[in-house]
């Protein structure tokens, strides 16, 4: 025991009255694989919570972060104070220069306290989809400064949280799993309405990602000016790749329209020629 006490009080440096020893590197590494153990216990419990309770998984991950963030911060401060820096004292020694970092920082800081609204407030969660200006963007992670997303390019986005706090953001999945969208068409004047709206519908009902076949509906929406202007309305959960089920439904659309003589017009105009007034006279 002699011995690893004195090994343990061996100085690695000293600066002035500052010195660091072998038993305080030993510290540092038990507050961190402590924090790190504490965490991995946190993150058991809390998700086998979810499971086995059905609880939503979004909000675990949210309180798991929030709790992470805060386990940090106190492991640093212990970690400071065990090789002999008091943070009182660094924090008022170094109040002018945080006042102008603070200032340089403004943003960053902005991002993170949204960051921290964003994680206790649960307004936005994992795997909610996002209209960001005019941006389609499934969130994949929430973090202090920035969240990440995926549009429907498949490529990451990474979004800086004070644009969701402060912006106009459209929560597709806020309410629920599913949402309702629609399909503009027009067809030309004379056509069956009855048969139209019949297709309409029917195209709707053929797709797998239509979910629920009492909630399609098929308007006549308008009489226009070159067609008899239709809209169906559907609901779907597959909210983030809604624009490959709506290009589907409009090929059956069209082939069922084919199939039935029904024609979609496109815009004419008729220009009429008048006689120039002084050949007629000349003549």
């Amino acid at each position: 025991m002699e011995v690893i006490k004195k090994f343990l009080e061996v100085e690695l440096f000293s600066i002035s009255e500052y010195k660091l020893r072998i038993y305080n590197l030993a510290i540092l590494l038990i507050i961190f694989l402590v924090t790190r153990f504490v965490l991995w216990l946190i993150k058991k419990a809390l998700f086998r919570k979810t499971k086995f309770r059905r609880l939503d998984s979004a909000n675990t991950y949210a309180l798991f972060q929030i709790i992470k963030y805060v386990l940090w911060v106190i492991a640093i401060s212990l970690a400071l104070e065990s090789i002999g820096v008091k943070i009182t004292v660094l924090i008022a020694g170094s109040a002018a220069l945080l006042v102008g970092v603070g200032l340089g920082l403004q943003q960053t800081f902005n991002d993170v306290i949204s960051g921290i609204i964003l994680l206790s407030e649960k307004s936005i969660k994992i795997d909610d989809i996002l209209e960001i200006d005019g941006d389609i963007v499934k969130i994949q992670s929430i973090g202090l400064r920035t969240s990440k997303g995926l549009n429907r390019d498949d490529i990451s986005i990474i979004i800086p949280n004070s644009l969701i706090t402060t912006s106009k953001v459209i929560n597709w999945s806020h309410q629920s799993r599913k949402t309702r969208f629609k399909i503009d068409v027009g067809v030309a004047y004379g056509s069956d309405v009855d048969l139209v709206i019949r297709i309409l519908e029917e195209s709707a009902f053929e797709h797998p990602d239509v979910f629920d076949r009492d909630l399609v509906e098929g308007r006549l929406l308008n009489f226009g000016n070159s067609s008899l202007d239709f809209q169906l309305y559907f609901f779907s959960k597959n909210i983030f790749r809604i624009d490959k089920a709506k290009s589907d439904i409009r090929r059956t659309i069209n082939k069922k329209f084919k199939e039935n003589n029904i024609t979609i017009p496109f815009p004419q105009v008729d220009v009429h020629m008048k006689p120039d007034a002084k050949n007629n006279s000349d003549e």
